[in-house]
């Protein structure tokens, strides 16, 4: 294997020549999948380094530490390849890792940035991708047909957490070629399981290619991980598992050269007459990969399936009822006011063709228009009889808002008083890049007898709907980046099955089934029903000297069906069924406190997905005034000791007042716990540092029942500020 000797770049100034000579056949789409932290986005940027996505200097070093990586992995001792290779001491001569590797001090900085696809301050700021994003490389290789030698690369890199693995299902249905991504330090993780079966389990599955990442680290196993991995991925050559590391920029060239090789090109459509030689008129038919809102409207992130686009064309939305052969019909033509494609920066080319991927701005306004999936057609097409590719099922189901539901639910409110239209317009603004978001506005028609009217503590608030606890996180987060806006959110809630019984003072006759979302529905004391809650399957990989306290914690969290299985000498995997609210209220941080950090988790709707439970509603009230946004639902037997919990973290974060403030958890209309936080007392009986009355017991009496007085008016008409620690006290009960 040998690193290219001449290198362009996508940037180069005769980049719209070289591109537009590219044939269908030279075109790679792959996308890198990946755990949570497995170094998806780092690799990805040392992918755009080495192609010359970041400029000549970038590629330049990228380069020449490639060659040097070659002339090691080629000279070394390969029955110890790569733990020797890349060892922190090599006794035979004393270089450093960076000095064998010709690397010099001044190309690894220690603030290096490698993570350019995460544009997002949470992004940044957690080290996580939230947001799938997309860019094109060029890479001369041997396997290209072209008149240029050169290979277009579309690259998507995804999300790594089971939050937002939507964002992983649309990219596996665009590619033909997925990088699954092992780091050699932690070895198979419970995500890796889950977007290693995704992929499988597609229609069309993509090429799967497997790497290790960040093997120069000290805590490296890189074949144990190799051998374990092929072992329970039914992988038959473990040494096609591909070493690397984004910050010594090893392994990037053998990672390319098993793109350019294992992935096959895009296929054409079955009425694709396109003939590299002649003067073709082909229908266009470009499918809507991604988009994103922004103040000059709709972007979107199209694939050219057949024919060009350019700036000027009409083109519509096509309709198709999932047929191969469909009439598309629109009744709106948008004209095409920018095209180009993503470095990750927009570069603007003026025209797509067959085989890229590159943005389109048309002038849309709403994104939900341009679903993943949507067809995008010429105007003069409309009515025509021709090939419309059917949408993949994953990406139907994805759209369908009747499957996309919510898992979890909350109630956002503005710390501000005057607050709620601003925080209405950053929430909808916020929903146009976010399709987990679900968003309700019933309490912003005033009124509203529900959770989220915020009764006299919060005020109006909006109801959302989340996909886990990490796009809560995640979401309040990107309001406070993007908008400046401080908004408080109640814990989150899931949907509960309620089924109420027929008796004698409801006057039913057969059982009837509802759906409730807030606790404010909750059926009231007195009356017959039952409960069911929605269950999930778990999955956790956790080293084994932890294996008792994970089982502890599982059995504590009313987890059933428990199996486990011994990954390799180090690692255990555990698999159970759990209730989702369980999962929910800091089943993770536990998790990582019970497994010193090292243990992983992935969920998945559990079959049958509904299980009956004996649940009790808890209230918690403030001075005898119920606040609903911090109720709680819970198992019956513990619902006394939890609710302790809540009531001692709340006296704890609750701000002090003027006057005594009485928290009580009450269920079943029974208050079974209760806390008091004292109030502030100032010393009436003194003034100027003088005792005031002197010896007269009746001056100091009258004093001190004056002030009680006050006590009592401030304790009728005082309110109590509720801030984010009270909320995030009932989460992590």
């Amino acid at each position: 294997m040998k690193v290219p000797e001449k290198m362009v770049s996508i940037v180069d100034d005769n980049y719209k020549e070289m591109i537009d000579r590219i044939p269908l056949q030279d075109v790679r789409n792959f996308c890198l999948i990946a755990h949570v932290d497995h170094g998806k986005s780092s690799l990805t940027s040392r992918l755009m380094e080495i192609t010359g996505n970041n400029g000549r200097e970038a590629q330049k070093v990228a380069l020449e530490c490639a060659r040097n990586n070659i002339d090691v992995a080629e000279t070394d001792d390969m029955e110890h390849y790569p733990s020797t290779a890349l060892s922190n001491d090599d006794s035979s001569n004393g270089l450093t890792t960076n000095e064998k590797l010709g690397i010099k001090s001044d190309q690894l900085k220690e603030k290096e940035q490698i993570q350019l696809l995460d544009t997002l301050a949470v992004e940044r700021e957690r080290g996580i991708t939230v947001k799938a994003s997309a860019l094109s490389m060029f890479y001369p290789h041997p396997s290209a047909v072209g008149p240029e030698g050169l290979l277009l690369l579309n690259c998507v890199d995804t999300p790594g957490h089971s939050d937002f693995s939507s964002e992983v299902s649309r990219s596996l249905s665009f590619v033909q070629g997925a990088i699954l991504l092992l780091d050699s330090t932690q070895g198979i993780q419970a995500q890796s399981f889950t977007v290693h079966e995704k992929a499988k389990s597609m229609a069309n599955p993509p090429k799967l290619i497997l790497a290790l990442t960040k093997i120069d680290l000290d805590a490296a196993d890189p074949i144990n991980v190799a051998l374990t991995v092929s072992e329970w991925l039914s992988i038959e050559d473990p040494e096609s598992i591909i070493p690397t590391s984004a910050r010594s920029r090893f392994g990037i060239v053998p990672l390319l050269d098993a793109i350019c090789r294992l992935v096959p090109p895009p296929s054409r459509l079955p009425d694709d007459n396109y003939n590299e030689d002649g003067d073709n008129n082909e229908h266009l038919r470009a499918q809507v990969v991604d988009s994103w809102y922004d103040i000059r409207g709709v972007n979107c992130i199209v694939q050219i399936a057949s024919g060009t686009i350019n700036e000027g064309d009409r083109i519509a939305i096509a309709t198709s009822s999932g047929t191969k052969l469909a009439t598309p019909s629109s009744t709106q033509s948008f004209s095409v006011q920018e095209v180009g494609i993503v470095l990750p920066r927009s570069l603007r080319t003026h025209k797509l063709h067959r085989g890229q991927m590159g943005f389109v701005r048309f002038g849309l306004k709403d994104p939900r228009q341009a679903d993943p999936g949507t067809i995008l057609i010429s105007h003069k097409d409309v009515g025509k009889d021709i090939y419309i590719p059917p949408i993949n099922q994953s990406l139907r189901n994805d759209n369908n808002p009747g499957s996309a539901k919510s898992v979890l639910y909350a109630s956002v409110h503005p710390q501000a008083e005057d607050g709620f239209e601003e925080l209405c317009d950053a929430v909808d603004r916020l929903a146009l890049n976010d399709k987990g978001l679900e968003i309700s506005r019933t309490a912003a028609a005033g009124g509203a007898n529900n959770s989220e009217s915020g009764g006299p503590f919060l005020g109006p608030g909006l109801r959302v709907g989340f996909q886990g606890l990490l796009h809560v996180e995640v979401f309040r987060q990107r309001l406070m980046d993007e908008f400046g806006i401080d908004a408080v959110v109640t814990p989150p809630k899931v949907p509960y099955h309620i089924i109420s019984l027929p008796s004698k003072n409801n006057n039913m006759k057969e059982p009837t089934r509802r759906v409730v979302e807030d606790l404010q529905d909750w059926p009231k004391t007195g009356t017959k029903y039952k409960i069911e809650e929605p269950m999930v399957d778990v999955r956790i990989i956790a080293p084994v000297q932890y294996v008792g306290a994970v089982m502890e914690l599982i059995t504590n969290k009313r987890g059933n069906n428990l199996t486990t299985k011994s990954i390799d000498e180090n690692s255990w995997m555990f698999e159970a069924q759990m209730p989702w609210a369980e999962v929910v209220v800091s089943f993770h941080d536990m998790l990582k406190t019970a497994t010193a950090g090292y243990g992983s988790l992935s969920t998945f709707e559990a079959d049958p997905p509904l299980k009956e439970a004996r649940l009790s509603k808890v209230e918690i009230l403030l001075n005898s005034d119920a606040v609903d946004p911090l109720s709680f639902v819970c198992y019956t037997p513990n619902a006394q000791s939890e609710a302790r919990v809540v009531c001692k973290k709340l006296q704890d974060v609750l701000p002090r007042q003027q006057f005594v403030t009485v928290i009580q958890a009450k269920t079943e209309g029974k208050v079974i716990a209760s806390e008091r936080i004292r109030a502030y007392r100032k010393d009436v009986l003194v003034k100027s540092g003088k005792m005031v009355g002197g010896g007269d017991i009746s001056r100091k009496k009258k004093l001190l029942e004056k002030q009680k007085r006050g006590k009592k008016r401030s304790q009728q008409s005082g309110k109590v500020t509720l801030s984010q620690a009270a909320f995030n006290s009932v989460i992590s009960r």
